[in-house]
């Protein structure tokens, strides 16, 4: 064998153990998923598994986005009840024109004034042709309850709930997406945002082998299994997902998995997250990772029938001490 073809060799054994060093680094994440059979749900989650199952019969009872204008207003309208019923002063931030007649809709939690502010957002339209009960009215409802279960919170950190408009087609990615206006406007405030958390399509669960897909590559080291949630950053946001995920598993007896990767691979920025990112901000997405495991996305057949509530129930319940934690800690 040649000097040359050696070297060939050894640069290649090189590169694959630098690629295999980087995909560890990407996917290592504290604590352990959890295994095995769940917890009996408590009567509190069987209550919030009600409300979130209302929220998304309500939400989700038609089609709603800029080409059905009635129900988009209606699920605006919705939002804003509930949030001022648990005791918000509700904001409403009309985007620019020509879309003036939609709007985000936030509201605060003060912390303390030198504190940073950290962002849950959903986004409250579906797609064309679809009701949306999973993408994203089972976002929408998690942010509903998590406000709601936290409106009487002293925490440290300014927490915003925000309910985004706009983020699906032909909308995604442009500069009148919903959470594309609002961080910016953001960013040109001076806003100290220190975290922002997605919450996008959470709803579906499965026990079976082989209902869990992904992009290339990641298949590779992840369960085949869907009956996870999911935490996923850009490489930036890796620290925040490795908080997430430690104080989400300390927390909540409930199958996670974590990921900070590449924006460029499939599905790594697909929701509101990523309009934080393009202001240099950390943020993740929590998921049931969309259509690498739900059959139904983005079609007609999204409807609140397929969401499994008790399973949404304790993602929530697991995320508002995971985020009460976050707060406490010196992160985010």
């Amino acid at each position: 064998m040649t000097k040359r073809v050696l070297a060939t060799l050894g640069a290649i054994a090189a590169a694959i153990a630098l690629a295999a060093a980087f995909v560890a680094w990407m996917i290592a994440m504290p604590g352990e998923s959890w295994k095995g059979a769940l917890d009996p749900l408590t009567d509190d989650q069987r209550a919030l598994a009600q409300r979130l199952r209302q929220h998304v019969e309500t939400i989700a009872a038609r089609e709603h986005n800029m080409s059905r204008a009635a129900d988009y207003e209606a699920a605006a309208s919705y939002l804003e009840t509930t949030l001022g019923r648990a005791g918000f002063a509700v904001r409403r931030l009309a985007l620019p024109p020509p879309l003036a007649a939609v709007r985000n809709v936030e509201v605060e939690i003060a912390g303390a004034p030198d504190a940073g502010i950290v962002v849950v957002g959903a986004h409250y339209d579906s797609v064309a042709g679809a009701p949306g009960a999973n993408d994203n009215g089972s976002g929408v409802a998690a942010t509903l309850e998590l406000a709601r279960r936290m409106a009487a919170w002293k925490p440290r950190h300014t927490w915003r709930f925000v309910f985004f408009a706009n983020e699906e087609p032909p909308y995604f990615g442009g500069d009148t997406m919903g959470s594309a206006v609002y961080a910016r406007a953001a960013k040109e405030r001076g806003d100290r945002v220190a975290a922002m958390f997605s919450l996008e399509t959470m709803g579906y669960y499965r026990d079976a082998p082989g209902t869990q897909h992904y992009p290339f590559p990641l298949g590779y080291f992840y369960p085949t299994t869907g009956n996870f949630i999911a935490f996923v950053g850009n490489l930036r946001s890796r620290g925040l997902v490795r908080d997430t995920v430690a104080a989400f598993r300390a927390h909540a007896h409930f199958p996670s998995e974590g990921a900070a990767a590449p924006a460029s691979i499939p599905g790594i920025d697909w929701s509101d997250h990523s309009s934080f990112w393009n202001q240099g901000w950390k943020a993740l997405q929590v998921t049931d990772t969309a259509p690498f495991r739900y059959p139904h996305y983005h079609t007609a057949e999204d409807t609140p029938d397929k969401i499994d509530y008790e399973r949404l129930a304790r993602v929530v319940s697991g995320l508002e001490a995971t985020f009460r934690d976050l707060d406490a800690s010196t992160a985010p």
